[in-house]
């Protein structure tokens, strides 16, 4: 598909109800009861707090896709992307019919509806969810196996959000999406299976180098059967891990929603349109793998307590009431050589204090610093 086209469509059929990074069952209801009749909507199961679980199925093709989103409760960017995707192939009018036509998609919008309330990343009962692969010890973990089993997809998405820390390799570039196609085994193997996957990401990732050029990532495929995608792959069905990372000064995740919602276009137009059997996997091998190498704010060459150093900050995201604030907190003072900020502050030596005009500490949260007598405020926009 032309990116220029699919910018479009985005544009003209963004869930406008859904905004931000707190998104939870009560933003999406109202929207599952809007849905057209082509699209089928059914509580599939219910959380540990006995929150609905809902899935969607829509299309009438031969091709069978599962997509899951919000298996961990705080990384919603990929559930606001479903949205806008359903709203794209449900119009009557849409351009997409092959999509539906070739595929049947069904999409689980919320998994772990407890943990986007209280936006965390484990559910009600403190557990990982995506380490529950196995054991299926949780409610909603037992909904989405039974999901698998029933609908017996050929492909699966994996759908999550990743921290802001991560590079796009060794380099200055944050990794604004990243993917995996998971190990099936030990040896992380490059299986036929994985080909699948991989082939399908390597259409994704030259689809996103026009819009984000070098700003895309892998992960390690450490094997780790608990995981839902590595379990999943190793049950030979192509698997496909998304990550919605960082974009600059989208803290909203709202450009990073669109770069998510061009993948998913991406991905279903190649899926409809082609017999996908690995054979184009090679450029997946080429994209690099994610690096640990940002913070959200770096102030370089201040003097604390004497002594130059950089000063590193990161944002603690805190739920207060249902709004959702970034908090900055000092995380490193010591030289960063190597380590890039979303954001940098050139101190020149001099003095960094706290708002009260005291030496800056470790773990402390500091909306605003001083440096040189100037109140420099460290909040997002």
């Amino acid at each position: 598909m032309n990116i220029q086209a699919i910018k479009s469509l985005f544009l003209n059929n963004k869930e406008t109800a859904l905004y931000g990074r707190y998104i939870t069952n009560k933003d999406i209801e109202p929207l599952l009861n809007n849905l057209p009749e082509t699209a089928s909507v059914k509580v599939i199961g219910r959380s540990v707090q006995d929150r609905p679980i809902y899935g969607v199925k829509t299309g009438h093709g031969k091709k069978r896709v599962l997509l899951w989103s919000q298996m961990h409760g705080n990384e919603s960017t990929t559930t606001k992307a479903l949205f806008d995707l359903l709203n794209t192939l449900l119009k009557d009018e849409s351009d997409l019919n092959h999509l539906l036509k070739a595929c049947t998609l069904y999409i689980i919008p919320i998994l772990n509806p407890d943990g986007a309330k209280a936006y965390t990343r484990i559910n009600a009962n403190e557990v990982d969810l995506n380490r529950d692969a196995q054991n299926l010890t949780q409610p909603e973990s037992q909904v989405l196996r039974v999901i698998f089993n029933d609908f017996k997809p050929h492909f699966c998405y994996n759908l999550h959000g990743q921290r802001t820390i991560f590079s796009a390799g060794k380099v200055n570039k944050s990794a604004t999406v990243s993917f995996l196609s998971p190990a099936q085994d030990k040896n992380c193997t490059i299986t036929p299976n994985r080909k699948v996957s991989m082939e399908v990401i390597a259409v994704m990732n030259a689809m996103l180098q026009q819009e984000i050029p070098d700003q895309v990532g892998v992960y390690d495929d450490a094997f780790n059967i608990n995981c839902v995608g590595d379990t999943f792959q190793s049950e030979n069905v192509p698997t496909i891990l998304f990550e919605a990372g960082h974009f600059h000064e989208d803290y909203q995740r709202e450009k990073t929603r669109e770069l998510i919602y061009m993948s998913y276009l991406t991905s279903l137009d190649y899926i409809a349109k082609n017999s996908v059997d690995g054979s184009a996997y090679e450029p997946y091998l080429n994209i690099p793998e994610n690096e640990k190498l940002f913070l959200d704010i770096i102030i370089r060459n201040a003097t604390v307590k004497g002594e130059v150093v950089d000063v590193g900050i990161q944002f603690e995201e805190r739920l207060i009431g249902e709004n959702l604030k970034f908090i900055p907190k000092i995380v490193k003072i010591e030289q960063l050589e190597g380590i890039f900020g979303h954001k940098e502050i050139e101190a020149h030596g001099n003095e960094v204090f706290n708002a009260q005009g005291n030496a800056l500490e470790m773990d402390s949260e500091n909306v605003l610093v001083r440096i040189d007598n100037e109140k420099i405020l460290l909040n997002t926009k």
